[in-house]
């Protein structure tokens, strides 16, 4: 699939994410780490309109002058942003006004690509970054999936704080299949490598390509579920501060804590005991213990590492276990390839390890990194303080956007995202 093709098919993917949705689902913020699907569907146009038709097209008129402000994300050198915080309140543009601005962007652009494929000069520098117009498409492309699983979390967020469990999209949940047995996986330490290999598209945060030395350590077959979680939860696992980091405690604690982010506990009248249930984007459905456990903090993930005698992997540890051809079942359990279409996702995949996976390593730039020139040296680089890596990919994650070597990246006390863990420990 050449560029034209993947930029319409991704574009196609993310107006297919809010077909089941009114205006009013559209413009909801939940929390402040959440945006309204009317701000993605927004802002993502707004990459491509200012990072690719301005420099690319001179004399190019923007669709609304205000919307350089509004749906300006985090890109400093570009100019002022419309406050994070305040998104819900942008009642104006409406959402057809935003899909009119989608369209016209679209339109724009492909006209752009026709007139530049014959073109030698489709990948040169622009005035605004010394990045090629087609590596900056490239860009935008994965850049839209990424607010593709965005605009799933943040949705996911904003109904479940509806008392009537609202339905995002009603799917028959899949038969559950038990668990494989946890299984323990050696690895042999010494040097190795890591990063991006140079074989197709990757943020500029996964590179270069360098040496690490680990020692030798064992990792887990398989995320941990439900049902392991739930033995932390009924051994009191967060009510013991001997297994919760200082600021994991204290943020536990305050914010009152007690299972996984979406886990809630109802009357059972079959037996008069409380039973489980998890909001999903199907709505309110029973626990099932067998799936991944999902929307956990780094902390909550920790505690857990530390209560089942083991602890989270580096970053450089599951891309080693994840690229050995030892053993399959990274593969098989979805990890790299989820078996659950991000447009129909329901919650937590039935393969398991459809959930990004904490590890315990810093997000912070690689020996010899560089960022990007221009306004997109702002994509990554600048986040790389006080947030740790996850790994993997998860259900609400495009599948042709999931790589070894992506580094997802979140502040520890994160949980709307699709998030688990896999347990690893050093080798006896």
């Amino acid at each position: 699939m050449d560029l034209y093709q993947r930029f319409q098919a991704v574009r196609a993917a993310t107006t297919e994410l809010i077909e089941p949705l009114s205006p009013e689902d559209c413009a909801l913020q939940s929390m402040a780490d959440a945006s309204p699907a009317k701000w993605h569907l927004a802002h993502t146009t707004w990459f491509f309109e200012t990072l690719v038709l301005e420099p690319g097209l001179p004399g190019y008129k923007p669709f609304d002058p205000s919307y350089r402000v509004l749906f300006n994300s985090y890109y400093n050198s570009i100019g002022e942003q419309y406050p994070r915080l305040q998104r819900g309140l942008l009642s104006r543009p409406g959402l057809e006004e935003v899909l009119a601005y989608r369209r016209r962007v679209d339109g724009d652009l492909l006209a752009l690509l026709e007139e530049r494929s014959g073109d030698s000069n489709a990948g040169a520098s622009s005035s605004r970054d010394s990045t090629g117009i087609a590596d900056t498409i490239e860009l935008g492309i994965n850049h839209e999936q990424q607010h593709q699983e965005l605009i799933l979390t943040d949705l996911k967020h904003a109904l479940s704080a509806n008392p009537t469990n609202p339905v995002y999209r009603s799917l028959a949940p899949a038969p559950a299949a038990a668990a494989p047995p946890l299984r323990w996986l050696g690895r042999e330490g010494g040097l190795h490598e890591i990063g991006h290999d140079g074989d197709g598209f990757a943020f500029d945060n996964e590179s270069p390509r360098h040496r690490v030395f680990l020692e030798d350590f064992e990792i887990a077959s398989r995320p941990a579920t439900n049902a392991e979680f739930m033995e932390f939860v009924t051994d009191d696992g967060y009510r013991r501060p001997e297994l919760w980091l200082s600021d994991g405690w204290a943020r536990a604690q305050a914010s009152g804590w007690g299972t996984p982010l979406y886990w809630r506990q109802q009357d059972d009248p079959r037996n008069g005991n409380g039973s489980w249930a998890q909001q999903t984007l199907s709505g309110l459905r029973p626990l099932v213990l067998e799936e991944p456990v999902c929307h956990l903090s780094h902390y909550e993930a920790d505690a857990y590492a530390r209560w089942a005698g083991a602890r989270l992997p580096t970053e450089a540890e599951w891309e080693l276990a994840a690229g050995s051809p030892l053993d399959g079942n990274f593969v098989e359990s979805g990890l790299l390839h989820p078996r659950v279409s991000p447009a129909t996702s329901a919650g937590p995949a039935a393969c398991y390890g459809d959930v990004w996976e904490w590890t315990s390593s810093p997000y912070v730039p690689y020996p010899g990194f560089r960022p990007l020139r221009g306004s997109l040296a702002e994509y990554n680089g600048k986040f790389m303080s006080n947030q740790l890596v996850l790994r993997g990919g998860s259900c609400a994650t495009p599948s042709s956007h999931i790589r070894r070597s992506y580094r997802n990246f979140f502040y520890p006390d994160a949980r709307w995202q699709f998030s688990g863990l896999r347990l690893a420990r050093d080798a006896a």
